[in-house]
């Protein structure tokens, strides 16, 4: 049977590589993002690459329309072998000048989200697993869960507790076979990373590609080994 995946924040960046890479591993997907007309684009041209795709726009921050994407995705496909919470916002501000609205939004996204995914798959995840031996979560974390930064103390908060939540997943559901990753980037080449390369070169940032690639990388390992998180640096950069 086709293994599928769900990812959030698909539309561009780490979310579309790792789905373009996960269309040349035969996967059925459900991309999902909040602006439709970037979801178009990338749903097209993932059909184009030969996959099997459904596209969900949806505000992350809205529980309905998580549990909407999900439900999608079961009617679509019936099973969930890999789930990719990838959605994420960060506003860099100091702290005297950052606004509950903005500070809300980031916790919404990068955390509650990822929470809510859980609760609403693990019963597809779990299924997988008893089929197969093993289902993937991959988070999405930062090098900021690691070392956190001024001016983005929100966003290291949330990203710190992504990668809490993986490792409590781990303990919670590694046993049912679903096991969880935290990717922990620093900077990647992507719109998001846009305010920074002016200090650090586009050319120079970590590849959307070389997440996708240790992603793949994941689904090769047995039911035996769990990798709880990877971070990615650039040459001569401490990971802390």
């Amino acid at each position: 049977m086709q293994p599928s995946a769900l990812i959030t924040g698909a539309s561009s960046g780490i979310g579309l590589a790792i789905a373009r890479m996960l269309i040349g591993e035969g996967y059925g997907l459900t991309v999902v993002a909040r602006r439709p007309e970037k979801l178009e684009a990338a749903r097209a041209e993932l059909e184009a690459l030969g996959g099997d795709v459904i596209a969900v726009a949806a505000n992350l921050t809205d529980e309905a329309s998580i549990v909407e994407a999900v439900e999608a995705h079961k009617a679509k496909f019936g099973r969930l072998d890999l789930l990719v919470n990838n959605a994420g916002v960060g506003i860099g501000q100091p702290v005297d000048a950052i606004t509950t609205k903005h500070f809300d939004l980031q916790f919404d996204t990068n955390v509650r989200a990822a929470f809510l995914f859980y609760r609403e798959c693990v019963g597809l995840l779990k299924a997988s697993a008893a089929e197969t031996g093993v289902s993937r979560v991959v988070n999405t974390s930062s090098i900021t869960a690691l070392s956190p930064q001024p001016w983005l103390s929100a966003y290291s908060a949330t990203k710190a507790a992504v990668r809490s939540l993986t490792i409590s997943m781990n303990k919670e559901l590694g046993t049912s076979g679903v096991h969880s990753t935290a990717l922990c980037p620093g900077f990647v080449e992507t719109p998001m990373t846009e305010f920074a390369q002016g200090g650090v070169p586009a050319e120079q940032m970590i590849r959307p590609e070389d997440i996708a690639g240790a992603v793949k990388m994941l689904l090769g390992l047995s039911q035996y080994c769990i990798v709880p998180e990877i971070p990615f640096i650039r040459p001569g950069e401490d990971a802390v």
